[in-house]
This record gives C-alpha cells, structure tokens and sequence, in this order.
C-alpha cells in the first residue's frame, strides 16, 4: 500500500530527496505525473502521492521515506491496499516499462 505523511510531520524535508518515485512534494506544491499537473494534496505538510508511491519495491529493502524521518510520521496509508505485485506493476508503469 502506499505511504502517507501524518500530521506529526515536522516539515524537515529529509523524506523528500530520498524517494526514488520523486512521490512526495512539500506542502502547498503541485504535484506532476507523466507531464500533468496536478493540485497539492496538503497545504501545510509534505505529501505523498498514492499514484506515485510504491513503498521503494523494487528499489530498496524498505521504504526510505520511513527510513530517515526523525518522527516516524512515514506509516502505511490504509486507504492504499496494494500486492507486491501490484507495487512492482506501478514501479514499471511509471517507469515506462508496462
């Protein structure tokens, strides 16, 4: 399932250059996919876009976003079900592989 940002977010943007998915913008930003915009999802605090997120599989043993926030506010977004397969799929969808 993707991740989500929580409201314990501190705003301190470790998260951010450590997605390989480039999923996760600061807050009040427009977000882009395949060459679209697309309006913020958070005003205040950085996001992460479901579309783009696919936890690090296939990229990492975890996800790094989780991995360097100081206040572990990078936590499974329930609202997100997904498979490993599915992740992998979405991976090389926005990789252009599919």
């Amino acid at each position: 399932m993707a991740l989500m940002i929580t409201e314990e977010c501190i705003n301190c943007a470790a998260c951010e250059p450590e997605c390989p998915n480039v999923a996760i913008y600061e807050g009040g930003k427009n977000w882009e996919l395949f060459g679209e915009q697309y309006a913020a999802l958070h005003d205040s605090l950085y996001y992460i876009v479901p579309d783009k997120c696919t936890e690090c599989v296939g990229f990492h043993e975890e996800p790094q976003c989780a991995a360097v926030c100081p206040v572990d506010c990078c936590v499974a977004d329930p609202n997100f079900p997904e498979t490993q397969e599915e992740l992998l799929a979405k991976k090389d969808l926005l990789e252009g592989k599919s």
